[in-house]
């Protein structure tokens, strides 16, 4: 049975898994420890970054012999990349051991999507050092436990033991404030990340909005004296503005979501006007492209409760980008409402015949900046965050997201979301 430091244990280190996950943007982190103080039977115990705990499982496997490896030098190590550990450790593997004044309690493993700067790797240096202080401290206040429950049955070395339990509570005291500083420091780390994305959204969109709301003016005046070149320009303009301030929400969208700030909100939703709104709000991507859009609903479509705001924004961005890749031809919406063991759940899916996506893209169409192009090219624009926000919000709604796709003949992509029926 698992005894509550046990259970502390495991919390710190889920939590520093999460931080450090975060810190790599894109990348993974494993948190193996050893078993009974045996330097070499270490065991996966925390995990972050992945979409499926059977995957970090199986990283955890293909690392093992490494972490292994990394735990007698006590220093960071770093690892060449490892097929097994898939896109998230592309750039390679860092290997943290996780050890407090030469007590070894086992090593953090982080894997790269991308490149990452210096500060980054002094963040992730600061998540394992606080960790091995943690984990540390739990030993020792373990420890302290038990020489005070032996000393309570065996009163003969009561002074002997009480010398001990002192220099130990020294210890854990001196530890306490070492802890207390280490998390201000992270603490401060997260605050002005925060800041900086407050003013990002108040600085970038007030302005942005008033250019766009002037160009809009413009347009919709009765000034003969603009040519139609001055107007194909303002059309143009409003056209990077308004995508720019897109990307800007999906960028402060995504980031919100990470911090646990974007509340899902339940309520009726009728699900047909949505798709009409989503297809009307795509038709700026679709332009003069000779390329339809049909929805297809299941007999009986009921009307259901779910994030209203949250769906309407998954359908337009996964209509969005089918328009962009698709020069011809029809993209189809289809959606029905299936009863399960769980409940009703709404299953969608969003079928085009555009360019499709290579098997080896497939894995990481959701990752964050991922285009299926050279960015460099600039044939599709965007930044590459409208998919990435798609399975965050699914993930969000508790719903499942996939995606089939074939070169040349299209890409589907398929939804399945809990919901409410309305009475």
């Amino acid at each position: 049975m698992k005894s509550d430091d046990d259970d502390r244990a495991m919390e710190r280190m889920r939590r520093a898994a999460t931080r450090a996950a975060e810190v790599t943007q894109g990348g993974i982190c494993l948190v193996l420890a050893v078993s009974d103080g045996t330097l070499y039977d270490i065991r996966l115990r925390a995990a972050a970054g992945f979409p499926r705990p059977d995957d970090a499982r199986e990283a955890a496997r293909a690392i093992l012999a490494e972490a292994r490896d990394a735990l007698p030098s006590l220093t960071p190590k770093e690892i060449p990349a490892n097929p097994k550990l898939g896109p998230w450790a592309s750039r390679g593997l860092l290997a943290l051991p996780l050890q407090y004044e030469g007590e070894v309690h086992g090593v953090m493993i982080c894997g790269f999507a991308q490149e990452v700067g210096e500060a980054d790797l002094r963040r992730l240096h600061q998540v394992a050092d606080t960790l091995s202080l943690e984990l540390d401290h739990a030993r020792l206040e373990s420890r302290c436990r038990a020489l005070e429950r032996e000393a309570s049955v065996r009163e003969a070395a009561e002074d002997d033991k009480g010398d001990e339990v002192l220099k130990l509570s020294e210890a854990l005291f001196a530890q306490d404030i070492e802890l207390l500083r280490n998390n201000e420091k992270l603490g401060k780390i997260e605050r002005l990340k925060n800041d900086f994305i407050e003013k990002m959204s108040c600085e970038l969109r007030t302005p942005l909005n008033s250019v766009i709301e002037a160009i809009i003016s413009v347009l919709t005046g009765e000034d003969a004296t603009l040519s139609d070149a001055a107007k194909s320009a303002l059309r143009c303009a409003l056209d990077d503005g308004t995508a720019f301030l897109r990307t800007l929400q999906n960028i402060l969208d995504l980031w919100k979501i990470k911090q646990g700030e974007l509340p899902v909100e339940i309520t009726d939703v009728n699900f047909r006007e949505l798709v009409d709104e989503a297809i009307f709000s795509a038709q700026d991507t679709i332009g003069s492209k000779p390329l339809t859009v049909t929805p297809r609903f299941g007999d009986n479509f009921p009307r259901i409760r779910a994030d209203l705001a949250k769906v309407n924004q998954i359908l337009f961005l996964l209509l969005d980008n089918a328009a962009k890749f698709t020069e011809r031809g029809e993209i189809e919406i289809a959606a029905q409402v299936d009863e399960t063991p769980n409940g009703p759940v709404l299953v969608c899916s969003v079928k085009d015949t555009g360019v499709g996506i290579c098997a080896d893209d497939q894995a990481l169409v959701f990752d964050e900046f991922f285009q299926v192009d050279e960015p460099a090219s600039g044939k599709y624009r965007g930044a590459g965050l409208g998919l990435t926000l798609v399975r965050d919000l699914v993930t969000l709604l508790e719903g499942e997201i996939s995606i089939l796709s074939d070169v040349g003949h299209g890409t589907t992509i398929g939804l399945r979301i809990p919901v409410q029926l309305s009475s």
